[in-house]
């Protein structure tokens, strides 16, 4: 990659040293090199980060975690698929299931014929693969960008939200995974959320889990991107650390990066693991997403994305920064497309 980029600087020095330009073809030169010179950079920076050894003590600690489609609540699946998913994972180290219970309405409800087979499922599953924790997993998008969506500046939504997650503990599951998106970096209210729910959590005796936005790998990006493309992306480590240390489980949704080189995608999250583990109590569970899916656009490449990839960046991540957490794992997204190759690299790389 340096190789072609230096190509390519040689090439415009050559082309702005022809008698006939100007002084402002110079100018441009210097332009382009200034944007070119962070982003060689940086790539140099991760493609490091993604060398050497992961070594001993950093695979799986059997807290690993998958999101599940809504075909399993809303009847389209059977006895059959569920013995086929239970022997899929039965030897690995997945230990909680977020299962796509919602969406939340935009006011914070979640209506119970959203998920009329939940107590099949739940059931099904703890005879099956006993001490698995089934989740509910319930989301919405955020009015940050839009005019629809939930209002989390509102106290009655917040207090829907509650109400909906005591919903779903009632009717059995273990526990209730939030995926709110986007969450600016800083948002009080989320936070406050947070603090109302857990204590309802707790009172369960049940999990609270949500799903949380990348780390800047930058001091101040998050701030830098939301005023240039107007989405909250990235939360600033301190705003991560804050979420974490509210909940009982923080799971990083580290895909969708753009990332346009394998070796630059496992540096990256090599880097998210580090981050992350920095400022995640010891107590908390942190997992770290891989991506089981195939999207192909400008914010996720396939062919750079892999899970191999991601594991690889996980371990180097773990071993550099905290290499005996216990408290650790892999969040696998999503079951419904992924692929035996997929599994075959989290099975040899992670467990």
């Amino acid at each position: 990659m340096r190789t072609a980029i230096s190509a390519g600087v040689e090439g415009l020095r050559r082309w702005f040293r022809r008698p006939a330009r100007t002084w402002v073809r110079r100018a441009v030169l210097a332009a382009v090199l200034l944007v070119m010179a962070p982003m060689v950079v940086g790539a140099v920076a991760l493609r490091s980060s993604y060398a050497g050894d992961p070594g001993d003590g950093t695979r799986t600690r059997g807290r690993d975690a998958i999101w599940l489609g809504h075909a399993w609540v809303d009847g389209r699946k059977s006895e059959h698929d569920l013995d086929v998913f239970a022997a899929r994972v039965r030897d690995t180290g997945i230990h909680d299931l977020y299962v796509h219970t919602g969406p939340l309405e935009h006011d914070g409800t979640l209506p119970a014929a959203r998920y009329p087979k939940a107590r099949w499922l739940v059931d099904g599953m703890h005879s099956r693969l006993p001490g698995v924790r089934v989740q509910a997993w319930l989301g919405d998008k955020l009015a940050t960008e839009s005019p629809k969506g939930l209002r989390l500046e509102r106290p009655e939504t917040r207090s829907a939200m509650v109400d909906s997650a005591r919903q779903v503990l009632t009717g059995g599951f273990d526990g209730v995974h939030f995926d709110v998106e986007p969450v600016p970096s800083g948002d009080r209210h989320f936070l406050e959320f947070l603090d109302v729910v857990r204590p309802m959590t707790r009172a369960h005796n049940a999990t609270l889990s949500v799903a949380a936005h990348q780390i800047d790998p930058v001091p101040k990006l998050h701030s830098a991107a939301g005023k240039i493309a107007g989405h909250p992306k990235w939360w600033s480590q301190a705003y991560f650390g804050q979420v974490a240390k509210r909940v009982d489980q923080i799971a990083v949704m580290s895909y969708d990066t753009s990332m346009p080189l394998e070796s630059l995608y496992g540096g990256y999250v090599a880097q998210q693991a580090s981050l992350a583990l920095e400022v995640t109590p010891k107590t908390t569970d942190l997992l770290m997403g891989l991506p089981f899916f195939q999207t192909e656009n400008m914010g996720h490449h396939g062919s750079a994305e892999t899970v191999k990839a991601a594991v690889r960046g996980v371990r180097l991540g773990l071993g550099r920064t905290d290499r005996h957490r216990e408290h650790f794992g892999v969040a696998l997204y999503v079951d419904f497309t992924a692929r035996d190759k997929d599994w075959a690299a989290y099975d040899k790389g992670w467990n």
